[in-house]
């Protein structure tokens, strides 16, 4: 299975019924596809959409029905259009159950940096600060290494996103949680050693 489908369909498992879950740009917006249509949750984005579905079919995409990335998405029976300040009022007012975000980099205390790179243009924070602050629980799903590096550091050199710790953090090799002593190692994937997780990790954890 590729890495992101194999974060996306762990992170699913952490989806609670009848919850309000937003879902970030990129491999986040995967999650959608296994969460069953019958557990009665409903996505919401940034974008001013509470009722997100999984993507559409090639072909039968609708171009006024897109998450906050952009990327094409489909709608649930009751799902409802809102505005921007309802949107962020749901946000920020701490209603969201739960966020998904992706990372540039979280650190061994939790802090997430996910917003942008010093020196390269980006198009703008989005609703990232909003929901690393506002969330009830903030999850972060993202790939263990870029170009060679870990992903999971000591300490964040990027700007970080919030001050709040996020809860739990999914790779392709390991889940972490967040204790009152830092970092986590709360369960490996499937054929990945500890050892393994140990040698790819900056960042300190424990076991």
């Amino acid at each position: 299975m590729d890495p992101k489908d194999l974060i996306a369909r762990r992170v699913a498992q952490e989806i609670e019924p009848g919850t309000l879950v937003n879902l970030g740009i990129g491999l986040p917006s995967l999650v959608a596809g296994y969460v069953p249509a019958d557990m009665g949750v409903y996505f919401q984005s940034e974008n001013g959409v509470i009722g997100l579905g999984a993507r559409p079919p090639e072909g039968m995409e609708d171009p006024d029905l897109t998450d906050a990335g952009g990327g094409f998405v489909t709608a649930v029976p009751g799902a409802a259009a809102i505005d921007s300040a309802m949107s962020f009022g749901l946000i920020r007012g701490g209603h969201i159950d739960l966020t998904v975000l992706g990372a540039l980099q979280v650190d061994s205390a939790g802090l997430l940096a996910n917003w942008m790179i010093p020196g390269k243009l980006v198009p703008g924070m989005g609703g990232a600060m909003d929901l690393a602050t506002g969330a009830k629980r903030v999850l972060v799903a993202m790939q263990h290494h870029t170009r060679g590096q870990s992903k999971i550091v000591e300490t964040c050199d990027l700007p970080l996103t919030s001050a709040k710790p996020v809860d739990m953090i999914v790779t392709e090799l390991a889940v972490f949680t967040l204790r009152d002593t830092g970092l986590h190692l709360h369960e490996l994937q499937d054929g990945v050693t500890l050892d393994e997780v140990r040698a790819k990790t900056e960042a300190a954890f424990t076991s």
